[in-house]
């Protein structure tokens, strides 16, 4: 090997490594010198962790020369949404007001832990203002354009880490999910996006938006990958208080075990409608390889997407209402007006919501009672048009940021584990499809996604 990983996964450079084959500095090096010169155009990366990744690197490579233990990332480069702490970088969230603040004094428990098992982070990444928005067109920080057609958007809220493992620039990336901002950007760039159960994963060290929906993320184009992290990520952390005391549960050593027994069914009714063909077709597709028809309603989820849009802005209002009142002019205008308009509503109705949603988390617990995984669109649509406001959709004009989430903000809603997956659409631009399951159910999720992934049903 020349140091060029692009077409590997992360475990297979990792093992490359620990086999002599290459070395983390040549590796490193690489992926800095091709973030460096595809950057300007990609837009992915707001800083890029040049020194601290050389100097990770070459102490690794010293690490195998001497014979030590190595750990299952040895010199895998990786990147977060740049709402993560990054030890010696200021957090921005994609907010022009932080970028006043000093910089972190030590990394985000989930940075920190995969540094742990040798990954080395190349830098923090693109987002929306605050996390709150599906396009990752920041006022400030610009726009983060797809890899498959600069002209469409990447998604978002964690756009330019689903861009930045699309496109090459690193086999692996972090990002957070409150409504689907893991999920909606990994379909439209077409790489893998796990939101896992809510609480699972350590938040410690991030910026929230809504503390009672947000949950981190990870990227990748690859299961084993996908379940690599996962089971580094897992375990509770003291630091976070809604961390879960629910015991790890290790994905990786599962994935072969198969799918002969798991009850399938594909969401109706709401998650069939307002959507282009394409997006459904791509969900029949899975499930004629899962050798199932059944369907399932998952009843009133159109008021879920409205309770959780209304839980999310009284949340996040709250968390910046200081800035709001004194720094308005500083927000990203879309960001700051849904921020307003949170501020503004009615405590009952957000007490109503959180009512509501108790009996929706009910409904879920009693279908997964009769089935093991739901299928549901991603998104209902390919990547639209960056500055797009409206597009028109199975023959209605919607407004494009609040509709990207449609199919993902109900599963949000409840904290349930969603492995979005990538198949390919019209046009040969990325769709993708949600594989839902109950609570700490990962490990079956990355098990369907295999059996998917060796079919070459789902495309990365």
């Amino acid at each position: 090997m020349d140091g060029d990983w692009k077409g590997l996964d992360a475990v297979a450079i990792a093992q490359a490594i620990r086999h002599h084959q290459t070395t983390a500095t040549e590796i490193v090096q690489a992926t800095l010198d091709r973030i460096e010169q595809e950057n300007p155009s990609r837009n992915c990366f707001t800083t890029i962790t040049r020194q601290s990744a050389q100097t990770e690197a070459q102490a690794i490579d010293r690490h195998i020369e001497q014979g030590n233990p190595l750990g299952i990332l040895t010199g895998v480069p990786f990147a977060a949404k740049n709402l993560f702490d990054i030890a010696g970088i200021t957090t921005l969230a994609g907010a022009k007001i932080n970028a006043d603040n000093p910089p972190a004094k030590k990394d985000a428990t989930a940075i920190a832990r995969l540094k742990q098992a040798g990954g080395v982070l190349v830098g923090a990444l693109n987002m929306d203002e605050y996390a709150y928005g599906f396009v990752t067109e920041n006022s400030h920080y610009g726009v983060t354009p797809n890899p498959h057609d600069p002209s469409r958007t990447a998604g978002g809220s964690s756009g330019a880490s689903a861009a930045a493992v699309a496109s090459g620039l690193t086999p692996l990336a972090l990002g957070s999910d409150t409504n689907g901002s893991v999920r909606v950007p990994a379909a439209l760039c077409g790489v893998y996006g796990l939101k896992p159960t809510y609480g699972r994963l350590s938040r410690a060290g991030t910026v929230l938006l809504s503390d009672s929906l947000d949950q981190i993320g990870i990227f990748a184009r690859s299961v084993r990958d996908l379940a690599t992290v996962m089971d580094l990520l897992q375990g509770e952390d003291i630091t976070d208080p809604v961390s879960t005391r629910h015991p790890p549960e290790p994905c990786l050593p599962q994935l072969n075990l198969g799918i002969q027994d798991v009850r399938v069914a594909i969401a109706d009714g709401y998650f069939a409608q307002g959507a282009e063909p394409e997006a459904l077709r791509a969900v029949e597709k899975i499930a004629d390889i899962l050798n199932t028809s059944k369907r399932v309603t998952i009843p009133e989820s159109d008021r879920a997407k409205a309770a959780a849009y209304l839980i999310t802005a009284t949340e996040g209002a709250s968390q910046h209402l200081a800035a709001l009142k004194s720094r308005p002019q500083d927000f990203d205008p879309a960001t700051r007006d849904r921020f307003f308009a949170g501020a503004l509503m009615p405590s009952q109705w957000y007490h109503q919501a959180q009512k509501f949603r108790s009996w929706y988390r009910q409904q879920l617990r009693r279908l997964f009672q009769q089935f093991d995984i739901i299928l549901a669109p991603t998104t209902p649509c390919v990547a639209p048009k960056s500055g797009e406001k409206t597009i028109t959709i199975a023959g209605e004009t919607v407004e494009v940021r609040p509709h990207l989430g449609r199919f993902t903000q109900p599963i949000s809603f409840v904290g349930l584990p969603v492995l979005s997956v990538p198949i390919y659409g019209i046009a040969n631009l990325p769709l993708g499809v949600q594989i839902i399951t109950s609570p700490y159910n990962e490990a079956l999720l990355l098990r369907l996604a295999k059996v998917l992934e060796k079919e070459g049903v789902i495309n990365q």
